[in-house]
């Protein structure tokens, strides 16, 4: 990338400098590159002068100049100025702007690739959501949220498996089991209740008279009408809660690598009894009060946590740790990323605390908390659903304002921040709707290449040097952005600002579609501009791939 060359040039300009003389001869700290918030100010800049300053006890504007007087020409660099207080400013030179044209056409599919990841392995599990009741609003955010990120640490060179956890061991699927089979009962006019604490959405009524379909009554013994299913009923329905939740995953354009069974863990080789032992090898294990805990105070955490009740039944916290042992040690992720629910941001550090006590480095292990969303109708908020009771659930969104809407207004804000989601603004056909601007835009591009393409226009032999005009320019700018992007999100997991960067580049586009007319009778700026067009189809293209929203070619 070009800021990553800058850079180089900065670096090697600071040591000049100190060779010579200009600089004091001391460590010089990571140069950062930077993006001016005034374009005016050039494309680039570089503060090292005002970090310098204090340790060297100079005039950062003094040493700004010093710095940029040893920078050596590059055929990128145009211009390089210097502003106070001490800003190093480097402008692009035209010419090269122009011949990247040419690079996003070459690269196609691949532009924006990069070699960040050199191949490390890299887990993203998000949404597992239990498998008792459809899935929410705040699941499909989250959804969004992991698919797109696994996007772009591919796109950065990361091998990377989504998976989904299955709690399939929790109090709540035998009370899920309950409902479902008291709801199954009552089907054949038997006096069964659902529990208090049960399931009470009509979803588990649809579930029963599915099973009643393909089952009928043989789950019906005689006078064997208690509340406890029989164990392959609540098997079937636990299976068919989460086809249910797959496949309304699949409406936003999810899938996982891998549905990973929380029962798995307990199986014949026992990755929990493994990850238990360690525990109580390295001395982080403790019996009171007739439960088995984990002494996480030893490592700083407020208070110790129950691995085993005294009943003799595992907490999820224990699953959870024999999960991340299975990840780490037996399945050999180099990384992994968790998003959950902000109703886990207490669960974070006693797992990386339990991670230390494995002999895990807990450094390997992020997790992103995730927020809900508030759906709105115009200015009112809507809190109802028509089949699950008390949530909204994702597949009644995306059936009214389509996967497309869905994704991009779920990316709008980081995941530590509540999405404002306005279904009227989501289903506009206008430029109010962002996510119909985006599109607009795309498909415009691809008009007027179907366009040349009718009238034979063949722009191959096309001269970029003729790309001059400042809103020509200016859409190249911002094209490049694109990596520098990538590489960003990969490092901080926030794929948040992918939507903002579609609506700039489409703005940006619009712009010289309204001050350049692409194909005229000018021949050869046709030509050019064909080809820059063709690229910003490109980039605008594979910036929708990432978010998982399509790129339409008519509107």
């Amino acid at each position: 990338m070009i800021r990553e060359e800058i850079a180089r040039l900065v670096a090697d300009a600071a040591q000049a400098a100190r060779d010579s003389g200009d600089l004091p001869s001391i460590a010089l700290p990571e140069i950062e590159i930077e993006r001016p918030q005034r374009p005016e100010h050039g494309d680039y800049a570089c503060s090292l002068a005002l970090r310098l300053a204090r340790t060297v006890g100079a005039r950062p504007l003094d040493l700004a100049q010093s710095i940029a007087r040893n920078i050596k020409p590059h055929e990128a660099v145009g211009e390089v100025t210097v502003a106070a207080p001490g800003f190093i400013n480097i402008r692009l030179r035209e010419g090269w702007l122009a011949r990247q044209v040419e690079v996003a056409r070459s690269e196609g599919d691949r532009f924006g690739n990069l070699p960040l990841g050199n191949g490390q392995r890299v887990q993203v599990e998000y949404v597992s959501a239990n498998p008792t009741g459809p899935l929410h609003v705040g699941n499909g955010r989250w959804a969004a949220i992991g698919s797109t990120l696994a996007n772009v640490l591919k796109t950065a060179g990361y091998e990377v498996q989504q998976e989904y956890f299955v709690n399939d061991m929790l109090t709540q699927i035998e009370i899920f089991g309950r409902t479902l089979y008291a709801r199954y009962q009552q089907l054949y006019d038997l006096p069964a209740e659902i529990p208090a604490d049960g399931y009470p959405g009509e979803y588990v009524i649809d579930l029963a008279k599915e099973i009643q379909a393909e089952q009928g009554d043989r789950f019906l013994g005689p006078r064997e009408f208690g509340p406890e299913p029989p164990p392959e009923f609540k098997t079937i329905g636990v299976t068919k809660m989460l086809k249910s939740i797959a496949d309304d995953l699949a409406m936003m354009g999810v899938t996982f690598d891998e549905w990973y069974r929380e029962a798995s863990l307990y199986g014949a080789d026992s990755r929990y009894e493994t990850a238990m032992g360690i525990l109580r090898e390295n001395g982080y294990v403790s019996i009171k009060e007739g439960a088995v805990w984990f002494t996480s105070t030893m490592l700083g955490e407020d208070k110790d946590n129950v691995l085993v009740r005294s009943t003799g039944s595992p907490t999820y916290f224990a699953s959870d740790i024999a999960y991340h042992y299975d990840k780490f040690v037996l399945r050999g992720f180099d990384r992994v990323i968790n998003i959950w629910g902000a109703d886990h941001q207490g669960h974070v550090s006693r797992l990386k605390a339990a991670l230390f006590a494995l002999g895990i480095d807990p450094l390997r292990l992020d997790v992103v908390i995730g927020q809900l969303v508030t759906l709105r109708r115009g200015g009112e908020v809507v809190r109802i659903s028509k089949r699950a009771g008390d949530i909204i659930t994702l597949r009644e969104v995306v059936e009214e304002v389509g996967p497309d809407a869905c994704r991009f207004f779920f990316l709008t804000r980081s995941a530590d921040a509540t999405v404002d989601f306005d279904l009227e603004l989501a289903k506009q056909q206008s430029n109010e709707n962002p996510v119909y601007y985006v599109q607009y835009a795309h498909a415009r591009i691809a008009g007027i290449l179907n366009l040349a393409g009718e009238r034979g226009v063949d722009y191959a032999d096309g001269d970029v040097a003729l790309l001059t005009h400042p809103a020509e320019l200016a859409l190249i700018r911002k094209m490049l952005r694109l990596p520098e992007l990538v590489e960003q999100m990969a490092r901080s997991l926030e794929p948040h600002h992918l939507p903002h960067y579609a609506l700039e580049l489409a703005t940006v586009f619009h712009d010289f579609y309204e001050k350049c007319r692409v194909v005229t009778d000018d021949v050869p700026v046709t030509k050019a501009r064909l080809k820059l067009v063709e690229a910003a189809c490109i980039v605008l293209g594979r910036t929708l791939a990432l978010m998982g929203v399509t790129a339409p070619e008519r509107m």
